[in-house]
């Protein structure tokens, strides 16, 4: 046999069964799915939702929380295909550290000195570390399902990029129900939470992400 024959077969060997961007959606989808399902039955939205709504510093949490989610979610796909470039999503990657770090620069310009730490701190600083990945784990799964289907050459990069994803989209439900909307808290215990669901999809990737 050949040497071109002999790399032509092994190619095909590795494709995946079923293309990783048919896999995405349905997987993404369902994931999200069930952990807006867990949010309803366990949390649900804060008493004073719809009034909150018109607050900007309210909105603020969901807006970094899905600029996350959706330049994470971009790299993921790069990172499933190998060759593919990913760059620009790397950079994508910052939109959300960046808001989050205006937002707090405008909370700390018109918020007393004596009140930022009990803004910082907030009134619900640990149950956010464990909620958001709790919430997001569904999410993640669907991602790593998803990402089997494809080949990330950097399986622990690929996971971790998955839980960021999950993290962005179950903070964005969990944002609903936090009663701490100061930037300073988005800031720092939303980042805690989702670099927390980062390690876990570091270690899924790890596990189920290596070819």
């Amino acid at each position: 046999m050949r040497t071109q024959d002999l790399i032509d077969t092994l190619a095909a060997d590795l494709k995946p069964q079923k293309p990783f961007a048919a896999a995405l959606a349905p997987a993404l989808a369902l994931g999200f799915a069930v952990s807006a399902a867990l949010f309803l039955t366990m949390l649900g939205p804060r008493p004073d939702f719809v009034a909150a709504l018109e607050s900007a510093r309210f909105l603020a949490k969901p807006t970094v929380a899905l600029l996350l989610a959706a330049a994470a979610l971009g790299l993921a796909a790069r990172l499933a295909r190998p060759g593919a470039p990913a760059s620009g999503w790397g950079l994508a990657l910052l939109a959300a550290p960046v808001a989050a770090i205006l937002f707090s620069a405008v909370e700390l310009s018109v918020l007393p000195a004596s009140l930022w730490s009990a803004a910082w701190i907030g009134q619900n600083a640990v149950f956010c570390l464990v909620a958001i990945p709790v919430l997001a784990m569904p999410t993640l799964a669907g991602l790593i399902y998803a990402l089997r289907r494809g080949a990330p050459l950097r399986p622990r990069l690929a996971g971790a990029v998955a839980g960021l994803a999950s993290a962005g989209l179950a903070a964005s439900l969990y944002a609903t129900y936090c009663p701490d909307d100061s930037p300073l808290f988005v800031a720092t215990w939303y980042t805690g939470a989702a670099l927390i669901t980062a390690g876990v999809g570091a270690l899924a990737g790890k596990r189920w992400l290596r070819w």
